[in-house]
């Protein structure tokens, strides 16, 4: 067979509400191998009013919730579309959405990324792949993480794969199957604590290291139940208020922002000692809390590998363009070795 290109772009946004991430990408199909060139990549900081809209969409009611569902996904084809035109893109397959998560139920067989693909097709008149996550879901997984297949495919030189956003997930190669989970909250947890110091987000760990560990709240912590469960498995926004939240009220920011980068560190080098992991791919928006790496190498003998800047901050989008096309393959793009899913599938709607 002779090489097929794909032209896709990739559109995420993360729990931790850094902004919209938009990844224009080229993949080359070879057999069945895949390499990928990352060509055009921007992230749009979002407003007030969108970072306001997202973060409080778990509190809306089902009508102002359906509302906000077309209004995002009107927005995220209009600057879809301005971000086309600003570089001149003329070679484009599709667009694949992630959507923006505000509900993830799994156990109750649901899970919900608002966001609706068809506003994005209205605006960008493109094929748009969008909700990739439902569907698994229904097929009894964790509808998470779903990024698995790009580390599988475009990034397999590396024994594991190791996501810093909102959450810390992780992927790697276990008795010849995939396997991927989250390990623990970071962004989501440690930028809400450095707004309340005034910051977006604690740079470089700086707050973090002139905080005071509490190590009886490390403790507490590290007992979380989520922590003994065995893998698959997936947090969401529900398990911070429930489980997280209560435990870290009343306290010095800088202290809890000590604290917590701790317990992070501890929850990330365990796994890479549990399952000997040889080396590790860091990437996500945490890759540039110098301090939260050094206290994971200081756990760990696991050999840390930090990329290029584009691979850091886009690799989500990256690979939700690459299940993009997967999709419009009619090819597998989640793995139930990751999800815990009934089996592999080909996930995600089509708006053509």
């Amino acid at each position: 067979m002779e090489n097929q290109s794909f032209y896709a772009i990739g559109l995420m946004s993360g729990t931790s509400l850094d902004g919209l991430d938009i990844c224009y990408s080229k993949f080359i199909r070879n057999d069945s191998k895949w390499t990928f060139e990352i060509l055009k990549c921007e992230t749009i900081p979002y407003s007030f009013d969108w970072e306001n809209n997202l973060k409080n969409a778990i509190h809306l009611s089902s009508e102002k919730l359906l509302e906000l569902n077309s209004e995002y996904g009107f927005y995220l084809g209009e600057e879809t579309q301005e971000f086309i035109l600003e570089n001149k893109i003329t070679k484009l397959d599709l667009i694949a959405s992630h959507g923006h998560t505000v509900f993830h139920q799994p156990k109750n067989k649901f899970t919900l990324q608002i966001g609706d693909g068809r506003a994005i097709k209205i605006k960008t008149n493109k094929t748009v792949v969008y909700d990739f996550r439902s569907q698994d879901v229904l097929l009894e997984g964790n509808g998470a993480p779903l990024v698995p297949i790009g580390d599988e495919l475009l990034f397999s030189e590396f024994y594991a794969c190791l996501n810093l956003g909102g959450f810390s997930n992780i992927s790697l190669k276990r008795d010849g199957k995939r396997i991927a989970f989250d390990i623990c909250p970071v962004n989501i947890i440690l930028n809400d604590l450095a707004l309340k110091l005034g910051k977006k987000y604690d740079e470089n760990g700086d707050l973090a290291r002139s905080g005071i560990i509490d190590y009886e709240l490390l403790n507490e912590l590290n007992q979380l139940k989520f922590y003994q469960e065995n893998a698959p498995k997936s947090l969401g926004i529900e398990w911070i208020n429930e489980q997280v939240l209560p435990l870290i009220k009343n306290q010095k920011s800088e202290d809890l922002l000590a604290t917590f980068t701790e317990h992070s560190a501890i929850q990330i080098a365990k796994i890479f000692d549990e399952f000997e992991i040889k080396n590790v791919l860091i990437t996500g928006g945490g890759t540039y809390n110098s301090y939260l790496i050094e206290k994971i190498k200081a756990k760990t003998k696991t050999e840390i590998n930090i990329p290029s800047k584009e691979i850091i901050e886009y690799k989500e989008a990256l690979i939700f363009a690459f299940m993009g096309v997967l999709r419009s393959l009619g090819l597998n793009n989640v793995l139930s070795s990751a999800t815990g899913s009934l089996r592999d599938h080909s996930s995600g709607l089509i708006a053509n």
